[in-house]
């Protein structure tokens, strides 16, 4: 998993502004009737605003020492339960069937390889009820952004300066920040997100191109996946 404990330094203040998502996986949590459980919970971002709406745990599971301890603080002054596990979604195993998991924040394009995607679907798969759902969002890769952001150092925006680098060769982006803390992303064709949704047994739902639930297409610039285990 790629993400240094440097990122999570100002996390908090520089994803105050990004709720657009939130929204969205409150409803789906609404719907679903049992056990919740959100991947790469980071500071709990989502997963606070889950537990408020909805009245109940939410089982959030981090490869971050440092972003769980600030879910757990965030979590106490919000009054609400988050049940906050260490780990690697990559070795996801639950003690009762879910019947929602969800990975906000485009955090599935942090597993560097589609070995390491389809063994966090085949988990999830594993560990979802009969009908339970997984949904996630990641952007779709644009090719004439990537031109233009490669090796430019960003000032502007919620995000600390940094520098973004893309790897054709890998489908990968990094971003570096200015004292060198980096953090990589691989991304995904829609392609391969079916490819892993036929793979681990899972049915489509839906798949929009934004949190407004306006269907996907050729102008869209974010994948969001709804799926689910038959």
């Amino acid at each position: 998993m790629s993400w240094p404990e440097a990122f999570a330094v100002g996390y908090s203040d520089w994803t105050a502004e990004i709720a657009d998502d939130v929204p969205f996986y409150v409803g789906l949590a609404a719907e679903a009737d049992g056990l919740l459980v959100e991947l790469a919970v980071g500071n709990g971002r989502v997963a606070i605003p889950v537990a408020r709406e909805t009245g109940r745990r939410v089982i959030g599971i981090d490869s971050s020492p440092a972003m769980l301890e600030q879910a757990r603080v965030r979590a106490t002054e919000a009054g609400v339960e988050l049940d906050l596990h260490l780990g690697d979604m990559r070795d996801l195993e639950l003690e009762e069937p879910a019947a929602l998991i969800y990975c906000p924040a485009r955090s599935l394009l942090h597993l560097p390889s589609w070995v390491d995607r389809r063994r966090t679907f085949e988990r999830v798969a594993a560990t979802l009820r009969p009908g339970g759902r997984f949904a996630w969002n990641a952007f779709a890769f644009d090719h004439q952004l990537a031109a233009s952001l490669d090796g430019q150092r960003q000032v502007d925006g919620p995000m600390p300066p940094h520098t973004p680098r893309y790897a054709v060769g890998t489908n990968r982006i990094d971003l570096v920040l200015d004292d060198g803390s980096t953090s990589s992303l691989w991304w995904a064709t829609k392609n391969e997100w079916l490819g892993l949704i036929d793979t681990a047994g899972l049915e489509i739902e839906a798949l929009y191109g934004g949190f407004d639930g306006v269907q996907f297409d050729d102008n869209s610039s974010e994948y969001v996946f709804v799926t689910r285990r038959p």
